[in-house]
């Protein structure tokens, strides 16, 4: 049964730019890999600094834990952000085209 996260945070005014910049440079590595069993987006508010994530996982393994680019996303994370991030498992009660 596929899990469903939602990650959210805030970045530092100064630090919003390089956290898209990494945030890119996952999904473009996900782009060549293609990796099974994964469907993600990433998302930035129109503050410029807030961020959300939306993952949804098939198996039991994340294939983000095995992307260099992600672990460089997670990498000084706590330097990136003014507050959170604050992760939650979801339950999805609706959606529309936008999960499988």
């Amino acid at each position: 049964m596929p899990v469903t996260k939602v990650i959210r945070y805030r970045t530092k005014a100064d630090r919003a730019e390089e956290n898209e910049r990494l945030i890119r440079e996952v999904f473009a590595q996900l782009a060549a890999e293609q990796p099974e069993g994964l469907h993600y987006a990433a998302f930035r508010f129109d503050d410029g600094v807030g961020f959300l994530h939306l993952a949804v996982i098939d198996g039991d393994q994340n294939p983000l834990t095995a992307s260099a680019s992600f672990a460089s996303f997670q990498d000084g994370i706590a330097d990136r952000v003014a507050e959170g991030p604050m992760a939650a498992d979801v339950t999805v009660v609706g959606s529309y085209r936008l999960l499988p």
